[in-house]
């Protein structure tokens, strides 16, 4: 079921994607979390529901992660928003789409918002993570790790079972990039997945998520011992379950 390609923006720039091409078709997007690839489970288990059902589907490796070109430790919020915003461009093109966003990937989505909104028909969040790197990072950390942070430029960061190479330029990046306290109108339907055994991001960034939109057709589902991977084959099938209500909302 796998299956890869690049996209080539430039000489030194290709992002690797995964997409499952229509015309004229309503698009699946997934867009994946800080650090990961698209062959987990999740992307792959969407690929698989949207050549069933016979929609588009979409999801990329940002800059400096996965096998796309680029340094993670060169990357950021705003950088990984604009590759995301030109693959869209180029793959999806006029097509309208719905929009999933894993952990960071939820953030990139909301950053979305301001180029395709007319097209985007659905958004569904699992473990939602917007402005992570300020609420959950920044603000926490003791001031020897911001002290590493600022004076050596970056610092190796420990949360739950993850272990991520944390840059002051990405910090400083991610303050420009709020999204939560900015409200968004739209009556597109906004599901929130969250595992209430999510140890690495609180239930209450998904809150803030469903808060941030007015008139939208709101669902917040907890799952019962979830964690923030959410990818056993039980939590898939509850995404799909949400997913399809989705899909089902706007055919």
């Amino acid at each position: 079921m796998k299956k890869f390609k690049f996209l080539k923006f430039s000489k030194s720039k290709k992002l690797r994607i995964t997409d499952n091409y229509f015309r004229e078709k309503l698009y699946i997007i997934f867009l994946p979390g800080f650090m990961s690839d698209i062959e987990g489970k999740k992307p792959q288990t969407l690929l698989k529901f949207a050549k069933r059902n016979k929609l588009g589907f979409l999801s990329l490796e940002y800059s400096g992660h996965g096998k796309s070109s680029g340094v993670f430790t060169k990357g950021n919020i705003s950088i990984w928003s604009n590759d995301t915003k030109r693959v869209i461009k180029k793959i999806v093109k006029k097509n309208n789409f719905i929009l999933i966003g894993s952990s960071m990937g939820a953030w990139i989505a909301l950053n979305q918002f301001k180029h395709f909104k007319s097209q985007i028909k659905g958004f569904l969040g699992i473990g939602s993570a917007p402005e992570f790197l300020t609420r959950l990072m920044w603000n926490k950390f003791p001031r020897n790790i911001k002290r590493e942070i600022v004076n050596y430029g970056h610092a190796l960061i420990k949360n739950g079972d993850y272990e991520y190479p944390i840059t002051y330029q990405l910090i400083k990046d991610g303050r420009l990039n709020k999204v939560l306290d900015k409200k968004e109108i739209s009556k597109i339907k906004v599901t929130m997945i969250h595992g209430k055994r999510d140890e690495v991001v609180p239930v209450l960034f998904s809150k803030l998520v469903l808060r941030k939109f007015k008139n939208a057709k709101k669902k917040l589902v907890l799952i019962k011992g979830g964690d923030h991977s959410l990818s056993s084959e039980k939590h898939l099938k509850i995404i799909l379950k949400e997913l399809k209500s989705i899909v089902k909302d706007i055919i």
